[in-house]
């Protein structure tokens, strides 16, 4: 337990916030983590401010300067993930694999946009008129917001802030209320880089005072969101107001398809991976299984099996598979899923029960629902939790028609020893992402992400595609 109050960064030094909040553990109501400052709009606005008067000094920084600092920050991460690692999943509650494994991946995040720094090139072209060469190259689009959720307090961070560092950019954070201390301590890493001052700034606090200065600010030349698609319809609303670039990455309802020919032990352990790993808070999870008549007696079955082995409990003790709910809020909106979905003629297979443990948190055993359809409200709107529900359909053409009648498109995924299917089903998925006798949650950091329909908005992030979103294209025409 500490007293100390961790400060917001802007322009170069630790400010003070006009409050503080606590920060406990939802895994141990016991475990203050700290109190950390909350900004308010005019240090916001101030933040602003000096990300655009640094930002132009940055853009004008050396290619090797900009890769050494990436690599610095990125070997930081990987050296302390252990430590960095323990203390996301005391804030966050999912386990403590996971969050060394999130800390490591957040730096290769880094590493990787540090090679793009020197991957920046231009092109050349003749002009349609004699004499006349032209050149396009790629420029810092300016000062960066950046919103990020509470499930990847680190991991989502860095997929935005490493590149728009390493394309020339200056960045106003902004990390969600839950998880401040893994935002704090990224900010700490970043801070002793030796940028110019107001290049990175954090602005801890809640979205409806520091996120609504920045969504609705003309000294933010784009904006990226990660969150419900409640806000993120807001935030599209007013960074179109001022023509702010937007990059949104919003709700899902992922699933995945288990045909009859598909293996049944790895069909399982995509579906259990899938839908419970991170205590089913990821926006890839697959919350949908929609599994063909003939395997679905058999896959139910083996996933009750599957599931009587996973490990509830606090996110530090060994063994365990599924650590707490995010906080009381998650909880409560993960009772009322559950209560919903029987409510609505679903049959609850297995688990759903509030679990006590020896540290007062909040813990949900995993569940699964049979005897559900694709109309039911638990599969129709994204719950965020360890919930799991099984559709039976006839065969793969309605199990395809399953997945797609859904209003987000973010993964999907199918298990089958077909390659006819698989094939078609590459084709056919309307998402983002495609994943086959894979988990649907699970991607690569050097390829695009995103989805389709209400799951995402605007360019892609990570992989070289994140430069569509993080700098502009200039054309220049030279008459020799």
């Amino acid at each position: 337990m500490t007293d100390t109050v961790f400060r917001n960064y802007i322009a170069g030094e630790w400010v003070e916030g006009n409050r503080a909040v606590a920060n406990i553990s939802p895994a141990d109501k016991a475990d203050l983590i700290g109190h950390y400052a909350q900004a308010d709009k005019a240090q916001t606005e101030a933040a602003i401010t000096a990300a655009g008067v640094a930002q132009v000094e940055w853009a004008k920084s050396g290619l090797e300067q900009r890769y050494s600092v990436l690599m610095a920050i990125g070997d930081e991460l990987i050296q302390r993930k252990d430590e960095l690692g323990r203390l996301l999943a005391r804030e966050e509650g999912k386990t403590l694999a996971e969050g060394v494994g999130e800390t490591y991946r957040s730096g290769q995040f880094f590493h990787y946009y540090a090679a793009e720094v020197l991957r920046q090139m231009g092109e050349t072209a003749d002009s349609v008129r004699p004499g006349v060469e032209i050149e396009t190259r790629r420029e810092p689009v300016g000062v960066v917001g950046v919103i990020t959720p509470w499930n990847f307090p680190t991991a989502t961070a860095a997929w935005k802030i490493a590149p728009a560092l390493a394309f020339g950019n200056a960045v106003v954070f902004k990390p969600a209320n839950q998880v401040t201390a893994s935002a704090w301590s990224l900010t700490e890493i970043i801070s002793r880089q030796g940028l110019p001052a107001g290049t990175f700034n954090l602005v801890m606090g809640p979205g409806a005072e520091v996120g609504d200065v920045l969504i609705n600010s003309r000294g933010i030349n784009a904006l990226t969101f990660t969150g419900s698609l409640e806000t993120g319809r807001k935030v599209a609303v007013a960074t179109a107001m001022n023509l702010v670039k937007c990059q949104l990455e919003m709700g899902s309802k992922n699933a995945l398809i288990v045909l009859d020919d598909a293996d049944l032990d790895n069909a399982v352990e995509c579906a259990v991976g899938g839908a419970y790993g991170g205590t089913g808070q990821k926006c890839t999870a697959s919350s949908r299984l929609i599994v063909t008549e003939g395997i679905h007696d058999r896959f139910v079955a083996a996933v009750i099996e599957r599931m009587k082995k996973l490990v509830v409990g606090h996110p530090l003790k060994e063994g365990v598979h599924i650590g707490a709910v995010g906080d009381a809020r998650q909880m409560e909106q993960n009772l009322r899923y559950l209560q919903l979905a029987k409510d609505e003629g679903g049959t609850l297979a297995f688990g759903g029960n509030v679990l006590t443990e020896d540290t007062d948190g909040y813990y949900l055993q995993p569940a699964l629902f049979t005897e559900t359809t694709n109309a039911m409200t638990i599969n129709r709107e994204e719950a965020f939790a360890p919930i799991a529900c099984v559709i039976k359909v006839k065969d793969y053409e309605q199990a395809l028609a399953t997945l797609n009648d859904t209003n987000f498109g973010l993964t999907g995924g199918i298990c089958t020893e077909s390659l006819k299917y698989a094939t078609d089903f590459k084709r056919q998925a309307k998402t983002g992402c495609v994943m086959v006798n894979l988990p649907t949650a699970g991607t690569d950091y050097h390829v695009p992400f995103g989805g389709r329909k209400d799951s995402s908005f605007g360019p892609r992030e990570q992989g070289s595609y994140a430069k569509e979103f993080y700098t502009v294209v200039k054309t220049t025409y030279i008459r020799a």
